[in-house]
């Protein structure tokens, strides 16, 4: 089925969902930090979706005395679902898919954070979609066995591979009591600002792990410069699925209260340096007139269709320029404050 089949058959469901109103996808708005319970809280962020382009406005809110910024009123469950389909999966599953399997070299670099103070038997990596980090991390960790989890089939398909041994597909912290005390690394990469709740993650990770076993926690780093200088245009923000922002000394803490030690923080490493680059194409896509998708009443004509090829190619010289800029930088992010990630490795201590 080509890809103007696919969008046909969705739209119905898209339109009847969307027919009842996007109200009813948000939970009520917090007036306390989830993070540190704080009722001193400041709008950082408001935005539209700027990938899909599907309707809705979000909010992140950060928290005066904590620094948390959080998605405030988060997405409810049906939200959850209507913003993540065809993101991952379905129409979307083609071009992520095309993303992961060229990032070999940073998945071999995030297994290597561990060779220092570990050689792990077991690795569950947590968030793992179709499983490349455990495909890639092989040829680092040849006698280590990996398992992925995650909320999407694509976990399903990395068994089917043999890019893992087991895939468990369900919600981490429902599985966390049959996988309690099974691995001794846990990896979660780009994964915790997607939860609903941090802290009952980590406290998951901590009980699946054996003691002495360690986590390895990758996310965006909302204290990075280009958060303030591009505002939405910031891709890491990334409305509506990114919901927690934790500043490193939050995270630090909160894992030492629940028994681990922190041995590595690393920041110059996990930037990707494509800040710029993206923030050029968010900026000039939503000039475009939007391409067909079934959360649209209608696909779009020719003249439409035109005007969104000759918009993007006239976008084309800024988006080199991004690119340009962000390999000059590179070099500098970390000292610059413009690292867009960091990452933490803690072993879980107590017994």
């Amino acid at each position: 089925m080509n890809r103007a089949d696919q969008v046909a058959a969705r739209r119905p469901r898209y339109q009847d969902d969307l027919s009842r109103g996007v109200a009813r996808f948000f939970q009520p708005r917090r007036t306390d930090c989830p993070w540190c319970g704080s009722g001193q809280l400041e709008v950082r962020l408001r935005t539209p979706d700027l990938l899909q382009h599907k309707p809705g406005r979000f909010i992140l809110e950060r928290c005066r005395d904590c620094r948390h910024t959080f998605q405030n009123p988060q997405l409810n469950h049906d939200g959850l679902e209507f913003y993540y389909r065809d993101f991952y999966d379905g129409l979307g599953e083609e071009n992520l898919a095309t993303l992961f399997r060229g990032r070999d070299r940073s998945y071999r670099l995030r297994a290597g954070a561990v060779t220092p103070y570990a050689e792990p038997e077991t690795w569950l990596d947590v968030g793992t979609g179709h499983g490349h980090f455990c495909d890639a991390a092989r040829a680092v960790l040849p006698r280590t066995v990996f398992d992925g989890l995650d909320i999407s089939a694509g976990v399903e398909s990395a068994q089917q591979r043999g890019w893992v041994r087991r895939g468990y597909r369900g919600n981490f912290v429902g599985l966390a009591g049959e996988l309690a005390a099974n691995y001794d690394v846990v990896s979660m990469f780009h994964y915790l600002e997607h939860s609903t709740d941090p802290g009952e993650e980590l406290a998951a990770a901590h009980r699946v792990l054996r003691p002495g076993g360690h986590l390895l926690i990758e996310v965006p780093d909302p204290q990075c410069r280009f958060g303030r200088l591009l505002g939405r245009w910031w891709l890491p923000w990334l409305q509506p699925q990114h919901l927690h922002f934790i500043p490193v000394g939050n995270l630090s803490r909160r894992l030492t209260e629940l028994g681990f030690t922190v041995v590595a923080e690393e920041h110059a490493e996990p930037h990707d340096p494509v800040d710029l680059l993206t923030a050029a194409w968010l900026a000039v896509s939503s000039l475009a007139p939007r391409r067909d998708e079934p959360w649209f009443a209608a696909p779009p004509g020719r003249v439409r269709r035109v005007l969104r090829g000759t918009v993007l190619a006239a976008g084309i010289p800024v988006t080199t320029a991004g690119w340009l800029l962000d390999r000059l930088l590179k070099p500098v992010a970390h000292r610059a404050g413009l690292s867009n990630a960091y990452r933490i490795l803690a072993r879980r201590d107590d017994r």
